[in-house]
């Protein structure tokens, strides 16, 4: 194990939600210390599904530029984790195993691949373990 956390997406849309400030702040702690640290991680589905909706579903969605540049600033530091054969296969165990969606598969595998001990999401459920790493949700 590394050490370090994995963000799920919602951290990333929670930290832009002005409906919410207290999980808009935390969500921006966990981020600023995930670039800051160098120990934060994410995948390339993160950062699909985070543009997916913060190009089109924000209340006021990102531009390009704008989008461009939260790219360059935070999501290029933190991926580590691409897409494979081996990643596939290793969601594909954990969703038979543990009965989770596919994508939440996907997520699980993708932090265990990478060597995180906390994968810091709110759509699992906390405290639950994936041999050395757990979910923990920063929201409770």
């Amino acid at each position: 194990m590394n050490g370090g956390f994995f963000l799920d997406t919602n951290i990333f849309v929670y930290s832009f939600d002005t409906r919410s400030p207290a999980k808009a702040e935390r969500a921006l702690q966990l981020i600023s210390q995930a670039v800051a640290t160098g120990r934060g991680i994410v995948s390339y589905q993160v950062v699909q599904e985070f543009f997916y909706l913060a190009l089109r579903r924000f209340s006021r969605p990102l531009t390009a530029p704008e989008a461009e540049q939260y790219l360059a600033t935070v999501f290029r530091p933190l991926l580590a984790i691409h897409s494979s054969p081996a990643l596939f296969g290793e969601a594909l165990r954990i969703t038979g195993n543990y009965s989770l969606s596919w994508y939440d598969s996907l997520i699980v595998a993708a932090a265990k691949t990478s060597g995180c001990r906390v994968l810091y999401s709110e759509d699992m459920q906390h405290g639950q373990q994936f041999g050395d790493m757990q979910i923990e949700n920063p929201f409770l």
